[in-house]
């Protein structure tokens, strides 16, 4: 019997994603496990997975379609069965179902070949024997377990193994493997896709002519000319510029600046270091871990700025659930780290780099990028040396911190004694229909305190 594949729905916020990339064409045998296509939401990238086998019976939308969750996407079944009760319904159900392939066809007439041959030995992809050292290396790395040579004991893949798929080049994505290994197409160092990943259509971007140059950047250049390229938004760019506008548009923001002595924080990361070093840390503290944990702190003294505001009303919160401004290579993103005044210095620290890491592959949970998840926002800047910056509000959220860089002020040590000490620049953006300016200076200052006098417990 026939079966239906539908659009996953990431998250309780997401209603529709963007089909990127089929990785199963009308005609292709498919296996459970096979990867089938692949889509993104505004903020990250997922791959579905056939949960039966049989044959792909009917593609109903093309690559670069914005499809709704949970709308039938494939037909997978045995060749001949009747589908058309999955295809009543559809967008364009009579043209797409036979369209869409065509496209597919003529775009990658040798893929495709490729796709039909290799099915089996994707669909053994996930049922090689594999190291747990070296299955976490291999998603660190995004690499192809399906073109990794296994060198351990009968044919395990170890992490040496990953390391040499790595070194080989083996960041590409299923198709672009498969389209490499069939014509000999060679992969640029990044490609286009996620956190570098090349994508079938990168191969053999950098063997390329330069005459040959327009052609291979596809349908995101919208018109080229000796000295200029206009190229259409991405969709995470777009969501961006939409929010930041919206922010700036439909909120009074004002922006305190203030610095904080800096000495305390720094000696509290040279502990934890050398506790990371002698073993007895299993992750490695850092400053903005201070910082935000400084934040928590004084959030929990000034109620009335861990709100959201709703125009007519405030909502507040009980809990600081603390978003992170994250720059990834798709563009900005604001994970969320619920119940973060729950967490020690330590759980809060793993928990800041585990969201922040899943924004850089891509995996994150849409439900925590929403902008209603977080009730407060920071956004450091410190590491690339921005002594002040205005950040702009993550609506509906009251304010966010901007973190600057440390540098040395001049500072009164007592009885007539002037040095330079430390100091890091704290700026806040609030809301002023939200919050007052003098709460807001009272806020931020004690966020200043809470770094100056910080007490921790390494456990």
């Amino acid at each position: 019997m026939a079966s239906v594949v539908i659009m996953p729905k990431q998250g309780q916020s997401v209603e529709s994603c963007i089909l990127t990339e089929f990785r199963k064409n009308k005609g292709d045998k498919v296996a459970v496990g096979d990867i089938l296509f692949a889509y993104e939401t505004d903020k990250a990238s997922f791959e579905e997975e056939s949960k039966v086998e049989g044959t792909v019976l009917a593609v109903l939308y093309n690559e670069g379609d914005e499809i709704p969750v949970l709308e039938n996407v494939m037909v997978i079944g045995e060749p001949g069965e009747n589908i058309d009760e999955f295809l009543k319904g559809a967008p364009a159900a009579e043209a797409p179902a036979a369209a869409a392939p065509e496209v597919k066809a003529e775009a990658v007439k040798a893929p495709e070949i490729t796709v039909h041959e290799s099915a089996p030995a994707v669909a053994v992809e996930g049922k090689r024997a594999i190291s747990p050292r070296a299955k976490a290396l291999a998603e660190k790395l995004n690499i192809n377990l399906a073109y990794v040579t296994a060198t351990g004991p009968e044919g395990r893949i170890i992490e040496r193994d990953i390391e040499a798929a790595a070194a080989s080049g083996a960041r590409q994505t299923p198709l672009a493997a498969k389209v490499a290994a069939e014509t000999g197409a060679t992969a640029p160092a990044t490609g286009s896709g996620l956190a570098g990943m090349a994508r079938a259509c990168d191969l053999g971007k950098a063997a390329a002519p330069a005459a040959a140059a327009p052609a291979a950047k596809g349908k995101d250049v919208l018109e080229s000319g000796d000295d200029f390229e206009v190229r259409k938004l991405s969709n995470i760019r777009k969501v961006i510029a939409k929010s930041m506008y919206a922010s700036l548009q439909n909120s009074a923001q004002l922006t305190h600046h203030l610095s904080a002595d800096a000495r305390r924080i720094q000696a509290l990361r040279k502990q934890a270091k050398k506790l990371l070093e002698e073993g007895k840390l299993d992750v490695n503290i850092t400053l903005n871990d201070f910082i935000c944990l400084a934040v928590i702190r004084a959030l929990k003294k000034f109620p009335n700025v861990n709100t959201h505001f709703l125009g007519d009303s405030i909502k507040y919160f009980n809990k600081v659930h603390l978003g992170l401004a994250v720059d990834t290579e798709r563009g900005l993103m604001v994970p969320c780290v619920k119940n973060a005044d729950d967490l020690s210095i330590v759980g809060l620290s793993r928990q800041l780099k585990q969201v922040a890491d899943a924004c850089k592959k891509g995996s994150i949970n849409p439900d925590i990028l929403s902008p209603e998840a977080a009730t407060f926002t920071v956004s450091n800047l410190g590491n690339y040396g921005v002594e002040v910056f205005t950040p702009i509000i993550n609506l509906p959220q009251s304010a966010i911190l901007g973190v600057n860089t440390i540098v040395p002020r001049p500072k009164d040590l007592g009885g007539g004694v002037y040095a330079f000490v430390p100091h890091i620049g704290l700026s806040l953006t609030y809301d002023h229909r939200s919050i007052d300016g003098g709460e807001a200076t009272r806020f931020l200052k004690q966020i200043a305190t809470e770094l100056e006098t910080l007490e921790v417990v390494f456990e």
